[in-house]
């Protein structure tokens, strides 16, 4: 779990300095979202309370993954935490990158915090090898499969600009997105 020890200890005491926050999640469509990231050049205590942050926030909606762009930071950050039952992982990867994909592929329903309520069957490489720097600087490498490898796949196109339902023929993109301006029209009016 690299540094997620004492991370969870930091996190608790920020917690009770009442210093993370739920961050608003961007809705599609935003512009935001279609944008390709910038690289994190150094782990500063910015980026350490940016992960916080998205963690608290992931959590809170409640999801399995999020990445920066979502909460309007365009910099190659994601989390993640693909446990269901059992001790959490909480996981935070820093200009993550995918150097290996299985030829075998797999299909999930995916959904995404900034397309709620909608889901369609996404095909991707079934495992992939990522390597990333972790939040204490060191390179990290490795293998997900499962509901890890769509996870980190879904994190990482995030994080260039593409969001699951660019995998969807365009009607089906086309309903959705329109379903997602009517949504937020209402949520402006406070509906």
């Amino acid at each position: 779990m690299c540094c997620f020890g004492s991370f969870l200890l930091h996190r608790n005491q920020l917690r009770r300095k009442s210093w993370l926050m739920i961050r608003t999640i961007l809705i599609h469509p935003d512009p935001r979202l279609k944008k390709s990231c910038d690289p994190v050049s150094e782990i500063t205590q910015e980026v350490h309370l940016l992960a916080a942050d998205m963690l608290e926030t992931m959590y809170d909606a409640p999801g399995i993954g999020l990445a920066a762009p979502q909460v309007g930071v365009m910099r190659r950050v994601l989390v993640m935490d693909c446990i269901k039952d059992g001790p959490p992982r909480p996981m935070v990867l820093i200009n993550p990158t995918v150097v290996w994909s299985s030829e075998d592929l797999t299909t999930y329903e995916e959904g995404c915090l900034s397309i709620p309520e909608q889901y369609a069957e996404v095909k991707r490489p079934a495992e992939v090898k990522v390597q990333w720097t972790s939040l204490d600087g060191s390179t990290q490498e490795e293998q997900f499969s499962g509901l890890w490898a769509t996870c980190v796949q879904h994190e990482i196109d995030h994080l260039d600009g593409k969001l699951f339902i660019d995998y969807l023929g365009p009607l089906k993109r086309q309903m959705i997105t329109r379903k997602m301006e009517k949504l937020k029209r209402e949520r402006a009016r406070g509906v």
